[in-house]
């Protein structure tokens, strides 16, 4: 069955090139991005996890764990992180599970029931391991991206809606369409005016559905 949002998404413990993780441990209290891709040593994948080592203080910032998936096996992740590395112009910290029998992908819903690799296999044979997946501190999917071969992905996006859900995890707000840090936020109608007034301050009402104000301050 399809992992859906808020599903408390697959343990497992598999082999990285640090060493063996059991994902929920390795999670604990932080939250995790998870990201796949279809083989390592291919200019997509590449400049992918470059992106990702280039944002390592963003991560930090924000208590986020970032491991990667591709389903070729530890050595060649060691030798690949040599031409990531090369790519960011930075070290490339985080893990990368070896996922050569395809237990974590098929977990996670990536590839079918049936996939498996031949010998002398190309990347289109795991295409769509092409995902990411951002899980909470309690282990539920928050948010994940499917993506084609061809394009390679925004980590500026995935961040932007990392940002979003840390700020509504919890809290009767949502952001509108394009919404970015600092802007306002859409108050929820389980607050009736006066207790969103209270709560988050002036409003805009917009609409009678449709009312913004100041995004909280995440110290306060």
């Amino acid at each position: 069955m399809a992992l859906r949002i808020n599903d408390v998404v697959p343990d497992f413990t598999a082999q990285t090139d640090q060493g063996p993780i059991s994902f929920h441990e390795w999670i604990g209290s932080s939250w995790a991005i998870l990201f796949s891709h279809p083989k390592d040593f291919t200019p997509v994948c590449t400049t992918e996890f470059a992106a990702v080592a280039r944002l390592a203080e963003a991560w930090k910032t924000r208590n986020v764990k970032v491991i990667g998936l591709s389903v070729d096996g530890s050595a060649d992740h060691r030798r690949w992180k040599g031409d990531i590395e090369a790519v960011a112009g930075m070290p490339a910290a985080f893990p990368i599970i070896a996922d050569e029998d395809l237990t974590v992908s098929k977990a996670f819903d990536m590839l079918p029931a049936e996939a498996w690799l031949p010998d002398g296999r190309t990347p289109a044979h795991s295409a769509t391991v092409r995902s990411v997946f951002i899980i909470g501190p309690d282990r539920k999917l928050k948010l994940s991206m499917t993506y084609p071969m061809s394009v390679g992905r925004n980590f500026a996006e995935v961040l932007r809606a990392l940002d979003a859900l840390q700020m509504t995890h919890d809290a009767p707000i949502a952001t509108p369409a394009n919404w970015s840090v600092g802007q306002d936020v859409i108050v929820a109608l389980s607050l009736d005016d006066e207790q969103a007034r209270v709560k988050y301050g002036a409003l805009d009402i917009r609409l009678p559905y449709l009312r913004t104000a100041k995004a909280p301050n995440p110290a306060a």
